[in-house]
């Protein structure tokens, strides 16, 4: 994982959110490789006969292509380095021109083809590329209703995120092009920044505490070297890495010190004279508005408009028809099961207490947490690569398709590490060359409690998200856009199964991990009561904090991020449980029609080997699987 506006954002919040995310061929012959496949492709195309399916195949790669093109920053978070020197239009106009385009495209796509004709692989392609359009078509209807900038998904601070971590820089063409983006990122916030200006005029705005943390990020991205004359001043992180990266090009005797100093010369100059101005407009304007914001955080259904915004993002983020009231029932039935089976575990430690004692204890024994130190922040790191060590050698029993990428584990850089800040992911390259990163906030070790280290750990990497993108990365099976699709409830449903399905796998040896495991689930089924309340039934921040905190014990901290979390990005939250349910279900059932020909490894293989999909057509993809298995009994 893994949205702070519609339609051409959601680029960008493919790559910030979360998680969850995406890759592509290694940009040396991306384009020789390209035209060669285009080549093959019309040879093909006019000396033989092939399928419907074939050819359906030939068309979606052409259109992804395109797509693709559009989005310079997902080229690069691919691997590739074609507009290499650019960064995504931020416009509305853009907005607009993209989606008549996935209109066009959809109506060559129904008039082209015969769907009957398509063998069922196919026909899942044809109905996601359809259902994807159908989601931006929706999207669009509520595109001023979106928050810009906020403290979770802002491009104020994934920009510097951006240029640090992915834009790759292999010889000074490539730090040439980094120091034009810094100047292409600037111009992209200052267009936001309007977009965000208007949205304030007509009521649409995220609460005081996001203004502060935009303001945070970006004050923290100009504060340092060279952005101020003074003396033995600490560098700015985009200063500190464009002279890293440069450093590596002396080293690896690429460039010599005179193109060294040219090169750092244009990386200052646009620094000072775009990146520096357009920071300090951002910084001023939401210090200005911020007076009229709202102490009392309230959701976005109090917003012009907000009702049907709010459904529209609960069906966006689930997939299903599920209303507010139904995933508030839901929540209210899983909390109320789950906290049955913590009550077990309380008991089977021999803790003599009440369930909300026993939350204490674990909240504040000196026992489940790391010091607060750079020795404990390395240990939490440590124990994680441990238990992700323990999964790996387990994988190949439960799974028949196992990913290229390596997993590492990372502390969050510190111009964007929160105290209590959610974990997340980002993933690496299908040929393994860059490897997917689980990122940990450890500013506050007393928000990161050993016994959900494990739960977190398989959630984020490994059997959860990293198995789950990166396989569908690395798919030659399908069409390659749908290795880079993505459905909110089925990549985090699957991490959320994830980290139960662990458990088979040898997870969670101590009665405390195993609470941990149940912590972090009450706290996705607690967010289904708690995200319905804000947005639907008209509850507070505080009054969603209390509850979080009767039925958790999740620290202060995190409960405030986490809930902070739901106000600006509506529904997303919801998908977790919703998705995961739906796994479940979509298990008991196979395993009920199977019977002794059920195989772990082909459910599992059958649940990601498609890549992420709404959930109506992964039941079907279910289902389908089982109809093979008992034909070919």
């Amino acid at each position: 994982m893994h949205l702070f506006t519609q339609g051409k954002l959601k680029t960008v919040l493919t790559l910030s959110a979360i998680a969850v995310l995406t890759a592509c061929q290694p940009a040396d012959n991306a384009t020789s490789t390209q035209a060669t496949k285009a080549t093959e492709t019309q040879v093909v195309t006019e000396t033989s006969a092939i399928s419907e399916s074939e050819r359906l195949n030939q068309w979606f790669a052409t259109k992804y292509e395109e797509q693709l093109q559009n989005s310079p920053m997902m080229l690069t978070f691919l691997g590739r380095k074609e507009r290499y020197d650019q960064v995504d239009d931020m416009s509305r106009a853009e907005e607009e021109r993209q989606l008549a385009w996935q209109k066009q495209a959809a109506q060559e796509l129904q008039n082209t083809f015969d769907y009957n004709k398509l063998d069922d692989e196919a026909k899942i392609s044809y109905d996601i590329w359809l259902f994807q359009y159908n989601q931006a078509l929706e999207a669009d209807k509520f595109s001023e209703s979106a928050y810009v900038f906020t403290q979770m998904q802002g491009i104020q601070a994934f920009a510097a995120q951006f240029l640090i971590n992915f834009h790759k820089v292999d010889d000074a063409s490539d730090m040439t092009a980094y120091n034009k983006r810094i100047a292409g990122v600037s111009q992209a916030i200052a267009i936001l920044l309007e977009r965000a200006k208007e949205r304030a005029e007509k009521g649409i705005r995220p609460p005081k505490f996001a203004y502060e943390g935009v303001i945070e990020q970006a004050r923290a991205l100009i504060t340092g070297a060279p952005f101020t004359e003074e003396d033995n001043v600490a560098d700015s992180a985009l200063w500190a890495d464009a002279k890293r990266k440069i450093a590596s090009l002396v080293e690896a005797k690429t460039i010599d010190e005179a193109q060294a100093e040219a090169l750092k010369a244009e990386t200052k100059k646009m620094l000072i004279e775009h990146f520096l101005p357009t920071y300090q407009a951002l910084v001023a304007w939401f210090e200005q508005d911020i007076v009229n914001t709202k102490e009392n955080a309230s959701g976005v259904g109090s917003q012009p408009n907000g009702e049907a915004y709010y459904n529209s993002r609960l069906k966006a983020s689930t997939t299903t028809p599920l209303t507010a009231n139904e995933i508030h029932q839901i929540g209210l039935s899983e909390v109320a099961r789950i906290t049955s089976e913590m009550e077990e575990i309380k008991d089977k430690v021999g803790f003599e207490g009440t369930l909300q004692e026993f939350f204490k204890f674990v909240k504040t024994d000196k026992q489940f947490f790391f010091n607060n130190d750079d020795e404990g922040r390395q240990g939490y790191i440590s124990q994680t690569e441990k238990h992700l060590a323990h999964i790996k050698e387990q994988l190949p029993n439960f799974f028949g398709i196992l990913p290229k990428a390596d997993l590492v584990v990372k502390r969050v850089e510190p111009f964007r590490e929160q105290d209590g800040g959610a974990q997340h992911y980002f993933p690496g390259t299908p040929d393994g060359s860059r490897p997917g990163v689980y990122y940990a906030h450890l500013s506050d070790m007393s928000a990161m409690p050993k016994n959900e280290l494990e739960g977190v750990a398989y959630h984020e990497g490994s059997p959860g998200h990293h198995m789950q993108i990166s396989i569908a990365q690395e798919l030659e099976s399908v069409p390659q856009f749908r290795t880079q699709a993505r459905f909110t409830a089925y990549a985090e449903g699957w991490g959320l199964y994830a980290e139960l399905l662990a458990k088979e796998m040898g997870g969670y040896q101590d009665d405390f991990s195993d609470f941990g495991r149940l912590v972090n689930e009450i706290w996705r089924a607690v967010r289904l009561v708690v995200d319905t309340g804000l947005h639907s039934k008209g509850w507070t921040e505080q009054q969603a904090i209390e509850y979080f905190k009767e039925r958790t014990p999740i620290s202060e901290e995190a409960i405030k991020s986490e809930v902070r979390r739901y106000l600006v990005w509506p529904g997303q939250a919801t998908a977790y449980k919703v998705g995961m349910l739906k796994i479940l279900e979509l298990r008991a059932h196979a395993e009920k029609e199977l019977g002794a020909s059920f195989d772990i490894r082909g459910f599992h293989d059958t649940i990601l080997g498609g890549g992420a999909l709404p959930m109506a057509i992964l039941e079907r993809r279910v289902n389908e699987w089982i109809a093979k298995v008992k034909a070919n009994k």
